[in-house]
């Protein structure tokens, strides 16, 4: 039976405790979280819940397949607990039956919200941080991906990569199977309105930092698509609000890519790519065309189209440690570890910045983006001539 669940009524009692330093999410006080479990302390290592906002267009319950009416968003607040013995990189869940919450990921308290409550209550998690704490991480999840695998998959970013703001799934109706790709196609189509308007809601929120992006799969081309309808309705940069946009083994045609990116900053955009993920070349296959995520930087002809894209590529196939080598993004610790970096650096200009509820006239210019560490991942290409937005928020 659905639990419901009120954040500001538990903030008040001091049921929730926030994590503005580099924490991982809001954590609750009666799931025994503890500090120095997470950070390497010597105390008994506790079970980590963390608050996932969750906008949907998936009609009627958990394994829904189908688009809710107008494919209009449903909004909840989730808790996910993750195992004390979780290690980076994974997602513990059970061979069969329920999960130990000990030992696997686990729901534990769900709770429905309209859209005014989605905004409220997503303006009061924000009040009181500081700095990228105010900031909000968007995940947008792939093909053949249940809403379980979406919501674990989140809360395993955001413990690993030890985010501090506040994560946001938007998940659409995947039906969860290998052969549905073109019903998947088509619902997330169906969905791009709806991502658009979430990327504006949260933008808009009072004391908001910057809305940050990861996407995976087909899901990167919902984000574009969603990107380029709010840029044609005259937010190309989310009024200021648009912070790191990562695409993950992104299923995008490389001439559509270009089409979407065309009226917006490249310097927002890094994208994973691996020339031996086995997913896009069956992509490749069946759409007859070359993906955005099967780039090589190492040859001559992809070297070139990188430098005119005027984004951030970074090749991770060595990386890979599964047949498949989709979800490498998240899979590998040393990757995750360096999104986490990427996300959370602090900016110079808002180190000190602290969200508050009418702080609706906060308006921080948009810094050049961070750079993941070039020792970890290649150094991205600098932005060619073409791209004079891109150099201009690198201070060239």
């Amino acid at each position: 039976m659905q639990k419901t669940f009120n954040l500001a009524r538990a903030a008040a009692a001091g049921l929730v405790l926030v994590l503005t330093p580099a924490g991982a999410g809001a954590a609750r006080a009666g799931d025994g979280f503890n500090l120095a479990g997470l950070f390497g302390g010597h105390s008994e290592q506790r079970t980590i819940t963390t608050e996932i906002f969750i906008a949907s267009t998936r009609k009627g319950g958990d394994h829904a397949t189908q688009l809710t009416p107008g494919a209009k968003a449903r909004f909840a607040l989730d808790f996910i607990s993750v195992p004390p013995d979780h290690k980076p990189g994974r997602i513990e869940t059970p061979a069969f039956g329920k999960p130990d919450p000990n030992h696997h990921f686990a729901i534990r308290e769900q709770s429905e919200l309209d859209a005014s409550e989605f905004a409220a209550q997503l303006a009061a998690q924000l009040s009181g941080r500081v700095g990228v704490n105010r900031d909000v991480l968007v995940y947008v999840h792939g093909f053949n991906t249940s809403l379980d695998e979406a919501r674990f998959r989140l809360a395993q970013i955001v413990v690993d990569t030890r985010f501090g703001g506040v994560p946001v799934l938007f998940t659409w109706p995947s039906r969860s199977q290998l052969l549905a790709y073109g019903a998947d196609k088509e619902a997330a189509m169906a969905s791009r309105a709806a991502l658009r308007n979430l990327f504006q809601t949260i933008a808009a929120t009072p004391g908001v930092g910057r809305v940050q992006i990861i996407a995976h799969s087909m899901g990167t081309w919902l984000t574009m698509e969603a990107l380029d309808e709010a840029a044609l309705s005259g937010s190309p940069d989310l009024h200021g609000k648009l912070g790191n946009v990562m695409l993950a083994a992104p299923d995008i045609d490389l001439s559509v890519f270009r089409e979407q990116l065309a009226p917006l900053d490249p310097s927002h955009f890094s994208v994973f790519v691996s020339k031996d993920d086995r997913a896009l070349q069956l992509s490749a296959s069946l759409q007859g065309d070359r993906r955005l995520g099967s780039l090589d930087p190492g040859s001559d002809r992809d070297r070139e189209l990188i430098e005119k894209l005027g984004i951030g590529v970074y090749d991770i196939s060595d990386l890979s440690t599964t047949l498949i080598g989709h979800d490498v993004y998240a899979d590998a610790p040393k990757v995750i570890r360096q999104i986490g970096k990427r996300i959370e650096k602090p900016r110079a200009d808002d180190a000190d910045v602290q969200s508050v509820i009418d702080a609706g006239a906060d308006r921080t210019p948009h810094p050049a983006p961070n750079q993941i560490d070039s020792q970890a991942l290649p150094e991205p290409p600098e932005p060619t001539p073409a791209a004079p937005a891109a150099q201009a928020a690198a201070g060239k």
